[in-house]
């Protein structure tokens, strides 16, 4: 009989872990709430199980023990490392603890872990639902000094998540925070400024190897939208080094011990803060895409050997080691050999229509991969979290510049066209925001404010001019833009660049509102000026 794994989650996220396990020669059984994720054809053998069921999943795994040689409980980019932890524990597999696996799932009990070791990370503030009012009293609040950050303490993907610049923000953001806490309580933190790092790292034997560390890009105010990673970081060494004492330092205050380890880490003013650590491989395609891309280290297969309680020879092989004082843990680091890009796409609010070019951006010399998580029929919003994005494009190249560029123009080409009449659509272009939203959603392209007031007279003084419907975009451009023709939207598309994508893809618009067609083009980009044109 072969060995088997139990790996929770049936998502894309989860398809490196589920491939690798088979690599290794093993069996996979693979669990998920949903059976129609995409990676359950994948697997060996699917049962649905909700993976917020630490028992359920814990029977399961007990079952699998003699009925398939069940050998190890693992995954990769969910919030479930815990339960992943309590199956392991319950068959007698070597881990990380049960408890050390929670105090890296609940943010209030890593917090205080930190808070205890003296790991430098935010001041912060528990809010349990049921003790709201006690907990925000009128003193409490008068004392605050914004910006503050409002997060759930049981979430990833910054799902309710966001900063908090007055007073006036503070209950809406924190009542949805609340919403997206299984256990109803979120966090009150400092907000801490500075270039922000994701870093993998596999802990084991006394040992603590960095396996990937990353540049994270972080958009939209107020909220924290991750629009890719980039790696090798262009981070100085010493700061580096720094950064992965610090983590090495919260990992050990957490009690994690043998197993994969993620950390999201700021540098500030005063040096680096830990913003969490997770017991688990990290998602958005770092630890299974581009970190294997950019050093040939098949990254998910050594933590699959590390919970089958082998060593790891293949990290052993190349790693090598780090002089950090003082440190928990003897530090090791696999380096890249090649740089690598991840970059998401956005829409502004509506229902998809098409998604145009995917297999053209495919082609630029680079790129490895084109994920689209929306198509046809579905609703779009302007992201507030890193799972509403549109989709995501991996590069790879020789120098960090190459991958960038292969990455960014992936994204300028590829185009999520919207459905005509969407309410959603109409209020975005419209600048119709939320109160507690501030400014958010941005406008695409984010004019000086000397040009937005001289382009707002101009369109005001040809408020009844007309284009029409075979005159090219480019041939009424208002001349207010003509020093702006550089800047670029969130998709990474300069303006001059939009105005000839749209002349190039609605030869025949109809009559067009001077005034409203370029409104529609400086609020919401490419997507807004096809809108508004009736091709």
């Amino acid at each position: 009989m072969k060995d088997s794994i139990l790996i929770l989650g049936a998502g894309v996220m989860q398809r490196p872990a589920i491939l690798a396990a088979k690599k290794l020669g093993l069996e996979t059984y693979v669990i998920d709430g949903n059976s129609n994720a995409p990676c359950v054809q994948d697997a060996d053998h699917f049962a649905k199980i909700d993976l917020k069921s630490r028992d359920e999943i814990a029977e399961c795994a007990k079952g699998l023990l003699e009925r398939m040689n069940l050998k190890a409980v693992f995954t990769a980019g969910t919030d479930f490392s815990a339960n992943v932890a309590y199956a392991a524990e319950q068959c007698g597999f070597v881990g990380h603890s049960y408890a050390a696996a929670v105090n890296a799932s609940d943010k209030a009990l890593m917090r205080q872990c930190f808070k205890n070791a003296r790991v430098p990370c935010p001041h912060f503030i528990l809010i349990e639902k049921k003790y709201l009012k006690n907990t925000l009293t009128a003193q409490v609040v008068k004392g605050l000094k914004f910006p503050y950050v409002v997060k759930p303490v049981d979430n990833m993907g910054a799902r309710g998540c966001r900063m908090v610049r007055n007073q006036d923000e503070l209950y809406a953001a924190v009542d949805e925070a609340l919403k997206y806490s299984r256990s109803g309580r979120a966090l009150l933190e400092e907000y801490l400024d500075g270039p922000e790092y994701s870093i993998d790292a596999l802990i084991y034997d006394g040992t603590f190897t960095v396996t990937g560390f990353a540049d994270r890009h972080i958009a939209f105010e107020p909220y924290f939208v991750e629009l890719g990673h980039t790696m090798p970081s262009g981070v100085p060494y010493q700061r580096y080094i720094e950064l992965v004492k610090t983590f090495a330092l919260g990992a050990k205050s957490l009690g994690l011990s043998r197993g994969a380890a993620k950390a999201d880490i700021k540098w500030t003013k005063n040096g680096p803060v830990i913003g969490e650590i997770a017991a688990r491989l990290s998602g958005g395609y770092m630890s299974g895409w581009t970190f294997p891309y950019s050093s040939d280290l098949n990254l998910t297969e050594q933590a699959i050997e590390i919970a089958l309680g082998r060593r790891p020879f293949a990290l052993e092989n190349s790693r090598f080691p780090l002089a950090v004082k003082d440190a928990p843990f003897q530090i090791y680091a696999y380096n890249s050999t090649r740089s690598s890009a991840e970059r998401a796409w956005i829409s502004i609010p509506g229902r998809v229509k098409e998604v145009l070019h995917c297999e053209e951006a495919a082609k630029i010399s680079g790129v490895r991969d084109i994920f689209p998580r929306v198509k046809e029929g579905d609703r779009v919003v302007f992201p507030r979290n890193n799972v509403e994005k549109c989709g995501n494009v991996i590069a790879v190249a020789a120098t960090r510049e190459q991958a960038v560029k292969a990455a960014e123009e992936a994204v300028k080409l590829i185009t999520v066209t919207l459905e005509k009449g969407n309410p959603e659509t109409d209020d975005f272009l419209r600048m119709k925001r939320a109160k507690e939203d501030g400014a958010f959603p941005p406008e695409a392209f984010q004019l000086p404010k000397e040009v937005d007031r001289a382009f707002n007279f101009e369109l005001d003084c040809e408020s009844e001019r007309k284009i029409g419907e075979f005159d090219l975009i480019s041939n009424n451009v208002p001349s207010s833009l003509s020093g702006c023709m550089d800047l670029k939207d969130w998709n990474h598309i300069s303006l001059s660049e939009t105005i000839e994508k749209f002349d190039k893809m609605s030869l025949n618009h109809g009559e067009l509102n001077y005034k409203k067609f370029w409104l529609a083009l400086i609020r919401g980009g490419i997507q807004g000026a096809l809108y508004v044109s009736k091709q």
